[in-house]
């Protein structure tokens, strides 16, 4: 990654944001794409000079209030606003030390009184490097047969979905999938991390530039619920539609919830468990 990532990441807002989204007129003889450094400081109320000091990494330390104005004018979500504070925070030397704690590989009692709950539907227990650490009677069914869980020691997601043949013939999106994996390990990374920087060296080493190249570009923040597309060797084309659940930061868990997109993958769902029709009722139907 990059040893600048606030300034990269605020370049590449600015660059998202067009002038008609902000008020300002479009003209032909723009080169620029987005709006000009000179647009976003007026619309700031700072000066060019301070905001290309914070783009090329010569200012690291940007005061709150300038973090907020910039927030508003670049339009920013409020998880685009959380991920620019802890991108400030690595920047101006908060916390540099490596992360030592391993990742959490433990299973709480009330987490796992949850997932035995939910047993029918599939949900799966990730920690931050995306290790599987535990998952329900659906997940098995659902991850099984495409070898998601076939690592006997400890399955890995994105382990899985950069270096596992499978994987590209599982996610029609393989692309999308992938830029979902770098993002979450990216997401958990802002401060330094030892064990997800051996990770990532891992799969640099492993899957080449497929992986290399997403971790060496600007942070994308990661999707917490959307639609995946699974061509499942024993269900079919399936849609399941995923929410995500934080545990508390003492955890740094997340639960990964899936739901039928639609009737054809509700009713594949039921036959790959051997329930009966209408058991996990699509949430799209």
């Amino acid at each position: 990654m990059s040893d600048n990532e606030l300034g990269v990441f605020l370049r590449t807002r600015r660059e998202a944001v067009t002038p008609a989204e902000v008020g300002l007129p479009t003209g032909p003889r723009r080169r620029t794409p987005g709006l000009r450094r000179a647009e976003l400081a007026t619309l700031a109320g700072i000066s060019v000079d301070y905001l290309t000091r914070l783009e090329q990494g010569r200012d690291r330390h940007p005061s709150a209030q300038v973090l907020a104005v910039l927030g508003d004018a670049l339009r920013l979500s409020f998880d685009e606003r959380v991920h620019l504070r802890r991108l400030s925070k690595a920047a101006g030397g908060a916390a540099l030390c490596p992360t030592v704690t391993p990742p959490a590989r433990s299973v709480r009692p009330a987490v796992r009184a949850m997932l035995d709950r939910f047993g029918p539907g599939p949900a799966v227990l990730l920690n931050r490097i995306n290790d599987v650490l535990a998952y329900t009677a659906g997940y098995e069914k659902l991850a099984g047969p495409v070898g998601l869980l076939d690592d006997a020691e400890t399955p890995n997601l994105a382990r899985f979905v950069f270096t596992d043949d499978r994987a590209r013939a599982l996610y029609p999106e393989w692309d999308r999938v992938a830029d979902e994996q770098v993002a979450h390990l990216k997401a958990e990374s802002v401060l330094p991390d030892a064990h997800i920087t051996q990770l990532a060296d891992e799969l640099t080493v492993i899957a080449g530039a497929a992986f290399a190249d997403r971790w060496r570009a600007p942070n994308l923040l990661p999707r917490r619920t959307g639609v995946e597309r699974w061509a499942h060797p024993a269900a079919g084309a399936l849609r399941l539609s995923y929410e995500t659940l934080e545990l508390p930061e003492a955890d740094a868990q997340r639960m990964l919830i899936y739901l039928p997109a639609d009737d054809a993958t509700s009713a594949a769902l039921d036959r790959l468990a051997g329930r009966h029709p209408g058991a996990l009722r699509a949430v799209n139907g």
